[in-house]
């Protein structure tokens, strides 16, 4: 069983997880990916996964078969385990309890060797899609407070299948990165009753030095203090605190519009690197909060974290978002 243990210095969760341990890949550096023909999310090898909670067939064909558009299985290694109890304890001055939660595999694609940058935006939506509806069933869970969707993309940024998916945990507490988010905009609007990040969307738009692409319900940005390299912010134009509220799929199809053009721009410029992508949303049950904004960060794994990073919690950026900006926004795709 995993378990959660609490830093008590700085109030951090960590999973400790020996089922993470069993992966093949475990501690290497680099490994080959999986040839199309042993792939286990490839279709045909539906056996080689676990059964499938949700997926999208275009003929209504027989769960756990061939013939899907799109799956989402439970992580045959998960980080979290579903069954059980949290059971909280402390273990003297420090804060333990199980490691409960979910962890689910979204294959975005059956074509091995397909990727998000690749697919079209029809695509992407469904990804976005299976998202929402998964995340809407495990927020049923009263056990777990946060779900964080993410993408690994390429070994150099932890993926260790070559089949192109994107992963959903479903956590018994928010984490403190989301939180952190959460209270620095609470203290802003407090202060000037507006959304920190609304009126971040004012201002870029206005200054035009920072902005990369925009549609008509999002806008993709290279942050102000950007920690990496080219990272870059999607986030729709309206205020909207929750990823899965938005009802309407037209912005679902925006939000996959401006995702691919940041990914094909992205491989335009930088040469198709491996990537880190995740959705920063309110967690559940926080009602229709005015100082949050849900929204996708995508992070080029150019350059690796180094002792000043790891012991300081700064980041040394060497390209300035605004020549980042410049280099993505004049790319053609």
């Amino acid at each position: 069983m995993p378990e959660l243990r609490k830093d008590p210095i700085i109030d951090r969760w960590v999973i400790i997880s020996t089922e993470r341990g069993k992966r093949p890949v475990f501690l290497f550096e680099e490994v080959s990916p999986p040839k199309a023909a042993m792939c286990p999310l490839c279709p045909g090898n539906e056996h080689m996964t676990p059964s499938e909670v949700y997926a999208v067939r275009a003929d209504n064909s027989a769960a756990n078969s061939p013939n899907w558009l799109l799956r989402v299985i439970p992580n045959k290694f998960p980080a979290l385990r579903i069954e059980g109890d949290l059971n909280k304890e402390g273990v003297g001055l420090y804060d333990r309890m199980n490691g409960i939660g979910a962890h689910e595999v979204v294959v975005e694609t059956p074509i091995h060797g397909e990727t998000l940058t690749s697919m079209d935006v029809r695509g992407i939506q469904n990804v976005f899609m299976a998202y929402k509806e998964r995340v809407l069933d495990l927020a049923k869970d009263k056990r777990f407070k946060f779900t964080i969707v993410f993408k690994n993309h390429g070994t150099t940024a932890g993926a260790s299948l070559d089949h192109s998916h994107s992963q959903l945990i479903a956590l018994p507490i928010v984490p403190k990165r989301v939180s952190e988010e959460i209270d620095g905009g609470l203290e802003y609007y407090k202060y000037k009753d507006r959304c920190i990040f609304c009126d971040i969307i004012a201002q870029e738009k206005e200054d035009n030095v920072r902005v990369i692409y925009e549609n008509a319900k999002f806008i993709a940005l290279s942050p102000y203090a950007s920690r990496f390299p080219f990272e870059t912010w999607i986030l729709p134009k309206n205020h909207e605190p929750y990823f899965v509220y938005q009802t309407d799929d037209d912005d679902y199809h925006a939000a996959a519009d401006a995702l691919s053009t940041i990914l094909k721009k992205h491989d335009k410029v930088l040469n198709s690197p491996p990537y880190n992508f995740m959705i920063h949303t309110t967690p559940f049950g926080n009602g229709d909060i005015p100082h949050y904004h849900w929204h996708m960060e995508i992070i080029p794994r150019l350059t690796k974290m180094a002792g000043f990073e790891w012991g300081t919690g700064f980041y040394i950026n060497p390209t300035p978002p605004e020549e980042a900006t410049t280099y993505l926004r004049e790319a053609n795709i």
